[in-house]
């Protein structure tokens, strides 16, 4: 019993211990290409009741100057249950919202989705009490992570 126990919590320390790109961005590898990833993350997101503001294909961007990128993208999502109540704890957390999350591909063909730390947020933002960091971190983490696995 020990054993499953001791491998769950290892599994759980895997996915939970991020590597950070960039201070307040949380990234996680995706076992899929950058467009499955994508496309993965925005149907779960829109199957949670979330609204998809925009689409943002960087990659696509650089080729119209005549520039390569890498797969760059980038979603804009939210809704008002959860953006509201952060903005209860402070109206200047409006400038972080609606969420984001950035897929890209690396130079060695590894595939990450990053997104902003809720806790850096209440950090900038002098809410860290806010209970609205928490319900918003963990339902992020929660697409996230079945964005990214085979599961």
């Amino acid at each position: 019993m020990k054993l499953i126990q001791l491998i769950i919590a290892i599994s759980l320390f895997s996915f939970l211990s991020h590597t950070y790109a960039a201070e307040g961005l949380i990234v996680h590898q995706s076992a899929f290409h950058p467009k499955q990833t994508m496309d993965k993350f925005e149907t779960l997101a829109k199957q949670k009741g979330l609204n998809i503001f925009a689409r943002i294909n960087h990659s696509a961007g650089a080729q119209k100057i005549g520039k390569q990128l890498p797969a760059t993208e980038l979603l804009i999502f939210g809704n008002p249950k959860g953006g509201t109540p952060l903005m209860e704890c402070a109206q200047t957390a409006g400038i972080d919202l609606p969420l984001k999350v950035l897929v890209w591909q690396d130079k060695d063909n590894k595939v990450w989705l990053g997104y902003n730390d809720m806790n850096f947020i209440a950090n900038r933002h002098n809410i860290k009490e806010c209970p609205a960091i928490n319900k918003l971190q963990q339902a992020l983490a929660g697409l996230v992570k079945q964005a990214i696995t085979t599961q």
